[in-house]
């Protein structure tokens, strides 16, 4: 069940701020000293931003 409702999050974008924490861990450790991730609401308001930016229709 718990990995149903981990692939069900995933699928919804609901863990994408986790998803992001562990990339960060990951890969951009040796910059953690200068850089701290960003806050929970930084990252969705930089998210949205990138989401809905331009043009989002067909014709």
């Amino acid at each position: 069940m718990k990995h149903i409702w981990q692939r069900i999050r995933q699928l919804s974008g609901d863990d994408v701020y986790e998803r992001y924490l562990a990339h960060y861990a990951e890969h951009h450790v040796e910059e953690a000293d200068s850089t701290p991730p960003l806050s929970r609401a930084e990252f969705f308001r930089q998210w949205q931003d990138q989401k809905w930016q331009g043009i989002k229709r067909c014709c």
